[in-house]
């Protein structure tokens, strides 16, 4: 799953997105912070789907999905989900074509949600650049969108600033490309590049204040480091694990704090926080939790009292652990259990 796997619905609870073969499956809370439905559901109806779908959350706290769905021998095109509430079903699955207008997968997509509540789907396309689709201001969905870039590689980060904004962040061999909309609903232009060794895979972005978003990535030489446009990347830490980042924004002892999540070389789940925006604040990773396989996904949100709660997902068993932050001061979990 590319994106936020693990959200907080507009009700308060929490829901997971697994993939599960050709098809994506969710799972909800019964109630915030209460027990969990006991099997998932699956997500848009019977269209089978390639692996890799994306995940995305607006303000309005609606998810929206994409994925990759056979068409035709050797081609494929993209499908697009809402889903509104945890209890609720979502959406059919709705063709959005192919940012080549036919042929086979092009790459991962990746999703977001604009302030106004409206999907963007974004994906490298034949050329190597990047393509954008996203529902119009007065519904509908508008044509593809090239982008340009060239040589991009992984999945592209999008993020939605508070602005309501939408933004995009893409690595290329040496470094890491910058899309940002100039206004509502407007295509998003290419800003900057900043040279970067970037470990494709490892971009995830966040927005960390009114005027900024943050990109998080591990670099060659195997540091976690962010970068805001217009200023240079920043060191945060040696990166605990191969694998991508996830983050999120919360108070701590009343201090505004980024909090890290990723597997660790050892196999179990990190945890750093800092200062939102202050990476020479410093950071340290702290283990929790069992030894997980290499294979796992983890992920951070806030629950239904902006508290800090964390998951890791197996695709292979489909196995989930959750683990949410204790009250009393720091950064204090809970013991992990298995849903």
């Amino acid at each position: 799953m590319n994106g936020d796997w693990l959200i907080r619905g507009r009700d308060g609870r929490l829901t997971v997105y697994l993939p599960s073969g050709d098809a994506v499956l969710c799972r909800a809370e019964r109630a915030p912070g209460g027990p969990w439905e006991d099997e998932p559901r699956t997500v848009g109806g019977a269209q089978k789907l390639h692996p890799g779908a994306a995940v995305g959350q607006g303000a309005d706290g609606y998810a929206h999905l994409a994925a990759w769905r056979p068409t035709a021998p050797g081609e494929s095109g993209l499908v697009h989900s809402t889903h509104f509430r945890p209890h609720l079903a979502a959406l059919d699955w709705t063709p959005i074509g192919h940012p080549d207008k036919k042929g086979d997968r092009t790459g991962p997509p990746a999703v977001t949600v604009d302030g106004a509540g409206r999907g963007y789907v974004f994906v490298r396309n034949g050329g190597g650049g990047v393509s954008l689709r996203n529902q119009k201001v007065k519904g509908g969905w508008g044509g593809w969108l090239d982008l340009e870039g060239h040589d991009v590689e992984g999945e592209p980060a999008p993020v939605t600033g508070e602005s309501g904004l939408v933004e995009l962040y893409a690595s290329v061999p040496g470094g890491i490309l910058h899309w940002r909309q100039e206004g509502d609903g407007k295509k998003p232009v290419r800003t900057e590049r900043v040279d970067a060794s970037v470990r494709a895979g490892t971009l995830r972005a966040l927005a960390t204040s009114a005027e900024h978003t943050t990109l998080f990535y591990t670099d060659g030489s195997g540091d976690l480091c962010a970068w805001r446009p217009g200023e240079k990347p920043a060191t945060v830490l040696p990166s605990a694990g191969p694998g991508p980042v996830s983050a999120v924004r919360c108070v701590i002892d009343g201090y505004d704090c980024t909090v890290l999540a990723q597997r660790s070389a050892s196999g179990r789940v990190a945890f750093a926080a800092y200062p939102t925006e202050q990476e020479s604040a410093g950071a340290w990773w702290t283990e929790s939790g069992p030894r997980l396989p290499a294979e796992a996904l983890v992920a951070v949100a806030l629950d239904e009292h902006d508290e800090v709660v964390a998951a890791s997902l197996t695709p292979s068993t489909g196995t989930v652990l959750l683990t949410r932050r204790k009250d009393e001061p720091g950064l204090a979990l809970e013991a992990w259990r298995e849903l």
